[in-house]
């Protein structure tokens, strides 16, 4: 389905540009670029351009800590064991490490659990629970969970422990009985948008204050909430922005044994510079396969091992479970989307089939969400309760999270955010939530087809493209959520040559008409859009810049996002 290119409609005058970029010191195209992410003042983009760890909020600013920390380190120094519960993806791993790694810092000896998805599920469990317990935990503190798990942590206090519930995730209409809820989307303070990383950076943060001897200097951390931020889908913008820049800081050279041999199993440099989608789709993944695939437990005794030769086994042994993860998703994305091609006249998919691994679904979701445009629901059997397990992913101009809500008394439970959720539901429910999520998603969508839109920041000629304008580019890093990385639209080029290479993916000669400076283009998964008759003709391009060093040496190189031979 061709795109629709949307330019931004409103800006700022040419006159107001130049002032912004003179009182900066940066060129007018990046004072624009900063305008149309919602940045008004020279001194918005100034905090935006250098996010220094002294405009990060106090840590009281996230809704319950005021109240959580103080509890926490009161326990510990009357010599409570605390147990750390986190959730088996990369932010609740690395939100684990970061409790236990913490504590252990500060001289206290922490207990651990993370769910096994395919055997205890997402969340807490009474039987986890009771397990601490008689390990001796007197307090439980949950991290990237815990805010709909009222029937578990109502466990915990029959039990005797005093429970802090830290998550980020919506709330429902009623909250855990724990002593302490810790939840930024209790409020709409700074931290709204935190991962369940960020909430327990800031809760370690505030408790540090709180203990007796000498503080850990709490940056060290910041490698762990950078890893865990980026994965998790959060808004790269304020509080969360300052967070994932500061802390990819520590992943260009890490002092961490387990994320040197990380990137080392990706096949970088351990001392290279990575952009945040190399974050994302190279490290994040590793450590999300544990999860999806196996034990969690793998990942996390990698981000805390003490040395190399401990952490290397283990880094490849993610590498290997990733591979695997990534074989499992092609079978399973094949399948669903033959389901999806049966139902294309819906405009909510649900698909399901019952041999479909937990683990991997989530991703299938995002990838049938993205090619048949669609809110998108993939189910399959969780056999050892009884009932139906899924992950949905949603497009841009549909609440997931809203419709599901719309809905719920059709499910059993569900929870996530507006782009992503997950759900369970009775066998015999799944004909009726076909139906259900479908009139859901058609109302919200206002029963017409949504059509693929791509946001541009601007049209730039290939002549402007160069190392300076590139150079401030990279000022704007890291992209994703909410900051995403620049697009621009060409003039009219001519599509000199078509190359394709690997699985899908093409080059492209092209040259801009009107400068005649000729760029190369890679296009990742679009052989099937852009097929041979392009060669030899006229286009425009949808594109971001950007430097690669692929030959050895500096060379300008567009990631191709679109391509369009209807000119007007």
């Amino acid at each position: 389905m061709p795109k629709q290119w949307i330019l931004p409609e409103n800006g700022f005058s040419p006159d107001q540009s130049q002032r912004l970029a003179e009182t900066l010191g940066i060129s007018a195209t990046i004072a624009d670029l900063l305008g149309h992410r919602g940045l008004s003042t020279a001194q918005e983009m100034d905090v935006f351009l250098c996010p220094g760890l002294r405009h990060l909020m106090r840590p009281e600013a996230v809704d319950g800590v005021a109240l959580a920390a103080p509890l926490l380190a009161k326990a510990l120094t009357d010599g409570q064991t605390v147990a750390v519960w986190g959730d088996y993806d990369v932010d609740g791993i690395t939100a684990t490490a970061l409790l236990v790694e913490f504590l252990r810092e500060r001289g206290y000896a922490p207990l651990w659990r993370l769910p096994e998805r395919a055997v205890e599920g997402y969340g807490l469990n009474s039987a986890g629970i009771e397990a601490l317990a008689r390990d001796g935990a007197r307090v439980l503190v949950t991290v990237d969970c815990g805010i709909g798990g009222l029937t578990e942590v109502a466990r915990a206090k029959e039990l005797g422990l005093t429970v802090l519930v830290t998550d980020h995730h919506l709330p429902g209409p009623e909250l855990p009985p724990a002593d302490v809820v810790v939840n930024p989307k209790l409020g709409q303070g700074p931290g709204y948008d935190l991962a369940g990383v960020g909430v327990a950076f800031f809760l370690a943060a505030a408790v540090n204050r709180l203990l007796p001897g000498q503080p850990m200097d709490i940056r060290r951390l910041l490698d762990l909430v950078a890893l865990g931020t980026l994965a998790d889908v959060v808004p790269l913008t304020g509080q969360n922005r300052i967070l994932a820049k500061n802390g990819m800081l520590l992943l260009t050279d890490p002092k961490r044994p387990g994320l040197y041999a990380l990137k080392e199993a990706c096949g970088h440099n351990p001392k290279a510079c990575l952009s945040a989608s190399q974050v994302t789709f190279g490290l994040a993944p590793r450590i999300n396969a544990a999860g999806r695939m196996g034990c969690p437990d793998t990942a996390l005794s990698l981000l805390l091992a003490p040395d190399l030769e401990t952490a290397r086994p283990l880094a490849a042994s993610l590498d290997a479970e990733n591979t695997r993860r990534r074989t499992e998703e092609d079978t399973i994305l094949a399948e669903a989307l033959r389901q999806a091609t049966a139902q294309s006249g819906r405009f909510g998919l649900t698909l399901y089939a019952p041999h479909w691994h937990p683990g991997v679904i989530g991703i299938v979701a995002s990838r049938v969400a993205e090619s048949c445009y669609r809110p998108t629901l993939i189910l399959t059997d969780d056999a050892s309760r009884g009932v139906l397990k899924g992950s949905g992913r949603s497009i841009p101009e549909c609440d997931l999270h809203g419709l599901l809500a719309s809905i719920q008394e059709v499910l059993l439970g569900f929870g996530g955010h507006r782009q992503a959720a997950g759900l369970s539901l009775a066998p015999e429910n799944l004909p009726v939530l076909i139906e259900r999520f479908d009139a859901a998603a058609a109302t919200a969508l206002g029963h017409e087809a949504p059509r693929p839109s791509l946001r541009l920041d601007a049209t730039l000629p290939f002549r402007d493209v160069n190392a300076v304008l590139l150079r401030e580019l990279a000022l704007l890093e890291p992209f994703g959520c909410g900051n995403p990385e620049p697009v621009f639209a060409s003039p009219p080029v001519t599509v000199l040559s078509r190359r394709p290479f690997g699985d899908k993916h093409l080059v492209l000669a092209l040259r801009d008409i009107v400068s005649g400076v000729t760029l190369r283009g890679k296009a990742w998964r679009m052989a099937e859009e852009i097929g041979p008759e392009v060669a030899g003709n006229q286009a425009k391009v949808a594109y971001s810049p950007k430097i690669t060093y692929f030959s050895g040496v500096p060379e300008i190189e567009l990631r191709v996002r679109d391509l369009c031979c209807n000119l007007p």
